[in-house]
């Protein structure tokens, strides 16, 4: 076995890249959508897989169009066969901002967290983007907690979810967006705990504040364990 392979299938692999932002609308035009987040490279034996990349901004409208919506997160990437902890997700870009007659762009919803194989607690899910700022009928969205990767089969403890994006705000006399829901928590299989829930998030402001969105729920424990606990209401 040469080093090159021996580091292969000893050591985490790499992350997954970032999107890129979305462009910014000129006077009258929509705003760009941001890019999506690479999702990060699988480990082979041992080792973490490569966290996901986070997600673009989404780009600026001009004065009476929509801003670009953020771009997802990347899922993470696969943990080593028989050792390694699941990588993270990506988190979701922030939406951009609306023109003075014009909605936000929703927050990008996050990568989810990568499950291991035989040993390893599962990775947490990234988070979702904030809501832009905008006028519309109702606010921007925020994005959507990632969900948690389960853990390896013998030991290993599930991952937390991923926190919902905040709803974006509304200056007109509409309500603000709903927040995002929290990513589920991993399950554990064996030995070791299930993983929390993640937060949801509070709605934004507006004449009317928007929904808060919802906790996600726990995940379920081991034989050998606890199940966790679902998230927190925005």
């Amino acid at each position: 076995m040469t080093v090159s392979h021996f580091r292969a299938c000893y050591s985490a692999s790499g992350d997954g890249g970032a999107g890129g932002a979305g462009g910014t609308g000129a006077l009258t035009a929509a705003g760009g959508h941001g890019g999506a987040g690479g999702s990060g490279g699988t480990a082979r034996i041992f080792g973490t897989g490569g966290h996901g990349g986070t997600g673009g901004t989404g780009g600026n409208a001009g004065t009476s169009a929509s801003a670009g919506a953020g771009g997802h997160g990347g899922n993470a990437g696969g943990s080593g066969f028989i050792f390694g902890d699941g990588a993270f997700g990506g988190s979701g870009g922030g939406g951009g901002l609306g023109g003075l007659t014009a909605a936000g762009g929703a927050g990008g919803d996050a990568g989810n967290g990568a499950s291991t194989f035989l040993l390893g607690s599962g990775g947490g899910g990234g988070n979702g983007g904030a809501g832009g700022t905008g006028n519309s009928a109702i606010g921007a969205a925020g994005g959507q907690g990632g969900a948690a990767g389960n853990s390896g089969f013998i030991w290993g403890n599930g991952g937390t979810g991923g926190a919902g994006g905040t709803g974006g705000a509304n200056l007109g006399a509409n309500p603000g967006g709903p927040g995002g829901n929290g990513g589920a928590g991993g399950n554990a299989t064996f030995i070791g705990n299930g993983g929390n829930g993640g937060a949801g998030a509070p709605g934004g402001h507006g004449a009317s504040d928007g929904t808060d969105g919802t906790g996600g729920p726990g995940g379920r424990g081991g034989l050998f364990g606890q199940g966790g606990s679902p998230g927190p209401h925005g």
